[in-house]
């Protein structure tokens, strides 16, 4: 077989095993994305591969560059791939997307375990913004209008248990307006 008919099949197999997975994004026929661990997870990475021209003779091209991938320290994202760079070693000639798909998921502790997230710039000024906004909205709420007692009551009165006012409230209003204009003419 050649390079070609064994990547079209390896792309068949991963088509069909990840069918409706979140965790796994094909971005071409030899260019994939694949998410470890869930979204909510401060341990989370996301794997780029791309298949050169020759695999599975030669090696896929990893890297962690993706921007989900920011929190993540330079030391950390260089063990990953050097721990990926081992399985890849290992399973050379063969098709290996989904083994090292699995080997990370499988063994995401411990590619993480001296993980300590990275703080930048943006979620600095984020995180500055939240805080200001969060007290000016407070600050809001504290100026709320006081009602009185009876005020209270007569809007309770006025409305149901959900605080609208009821079907047909100003029908009144609207048939003292039409006896004003007048109705059709009557010949």
């Amino acid at each position: 077989m050649t390079a070609n008919e064994d990547q079209e099949m390896e792309l068949e197999a991963l088509r069909s095993i990840y069918e409706g997975d979140e965790c796994f994004k094909e971005v071409s026929p030899v260019s994939f994305q694949f998410r470890v661990g869930d979204l909510e997870n401060t341990k989370a990475f996301i794997l780029d591969v791309t298949w050169p021209d020759t695999y599975p003779e030669s090696a896929p091209q990893i890297s962690l560059d993706a921007f989900f991938n920011n929190k993540i320290s330079a030391e950390t994202k260089q063990l990953i791939l050097s721990k990926l760079e081992e399985q890849v070693e290992a399973n050379l000639g063969t098709a290996m997307m989904y083994t090292l798909f699995e080997w990370a998921k499988e063994n995401q502790e411990e590619l993480m375990e001296n993980h300590r997230p990275v703080m930048t710039t943006v979620q600095t000024l984020t995180t500055c913004s939240e805080t200001t906004a969060l007290s000016s909205t407070a600050t809001k709420r504290e100026k709320k209008e006081q009602l009185t007692k009876s005020q209270k009551r007569r809007m309770i009165n006025r409305t149901d248990n959900k605080g609208e006012l009821p079907r047909g409230w100003n029908w009144i209003d609207v048939i003292k307006h039409l006896s004003k204009t007048g109705g059709k003419d009557e010949d």
